[in-house]
Order: structure tokens, then sequence, then C-alpha cells
């Protein structure tokens, strides 16, 4: 039979890290400080596309035109793909790293919709005439891929 004595040994040898509460508590502040930057500029870049975007995204995507929820879904994920990347280099210490996010969200927002206006504006497509057709439109495709390409690029560009 085995001695309790030892076996209690054995157990407080596994012991957690003297820092690791206060370590798991800033973590998990971090994280949560993180998520609300993170959307805020989400809501910042959905709003910025909304309002660069001829007609009303929301209202369009809300009744259903097929043009604009694909519009709509690549500009939030290319959105995303530069929020993510601008917190992944951001500094190590918090509150740098939050205020380099912030600045590098906003800043890749900014570009990302005048890169997206450029090139529809150079391809001459009518995107306020494809996002509100009731029926797809295959140049809502080609849209939403230079969302997401130009979102991917910004992203780099940032990292």
């Amino acid at each position: 039979m085995e001695d309790p004595v030892n076996h209690l040994a054995a157990v407080t040898t596994v012991a957690l890290p003297a820092n690791f509460g206060a370590d798991l508590g800033k973590g998990i502040g971090a994280i949560a400080l993180y998520a609300i930057v993170g959307l805020v500029l989400m809501l910042i870049g959905f709003y910025a596309i909304d309002w660069t975007t001829p007609g009303k995204l929301s209202d369009l995507v809300r009744t259903g035109k097929p043009n604009a929820v694909i519009v709509t879904a690549s500009g939030i994920l290319s959105m995303a793909l530069i929020i993510v990347v601008a917190i992944f280099f951001s500094a190590s210490d918090l509150t740098a790293g939050l205020i380099t996010s912030v600045v590098y969200g906003l800043i890749g927002i900014v570009v990302q919709v005048l890169a997206v206006r450029v090139l529809e504006w150079v391809t001459r497509m009518n995107i306020g005439a494809t996002i509100e057709k009731d029926e797809f439109a295959p140049a809502s495709i080609v849209v939403a891929a230079a969302h997401i390409a130009l979102g991917l690029i910004v992203a780099v560009a940032i990292s």
C-alpha cells in the first residue's frame, strides 16, 4: 500500500508557479482588451465600407440582396485580416500593443477602403447597380475577390 505522506509530497511538487494567478489574470485582461479593440475596429471598418459603397449595404443585406451580401461579407473578412495582423504584430507591452493595434488597424482600414474604390474606378464597375440587383451578378465575386486580395496586401504591409 502506498504511504499517504509520500503521495502528498509527490502531489505538492507539481504546484503552479508563484505568479501563475497574476499572469493568468493579466492574460485574460489582455484578451478582453484586444477583443474590444478588434470589435471597435471591425465596426469602424464595416461603416467605412458602408459609407464609401454606393447604396446602404446594411439595408441591402437585410433585404437579402445576394450581391450586397457577397460584397459586405468579403469586406468584413478583409477588415478582419487587417485587424488580426495589426494585433499580431503589435508591441509586446500591453499599452503599446493596444495603441499600435488601433493605429495600424485604422490606417489599414483607410488604405483598404481607398484601394477598393480605386480598383472599382479603374475597372469601371458600377458597384452600386451590382449590389442592388435581386439576382446574383458575377461582378460581385470580382469585387469580393478584390476586397480579400487588397485586405491581404494591406495586412502583409502592416507586418
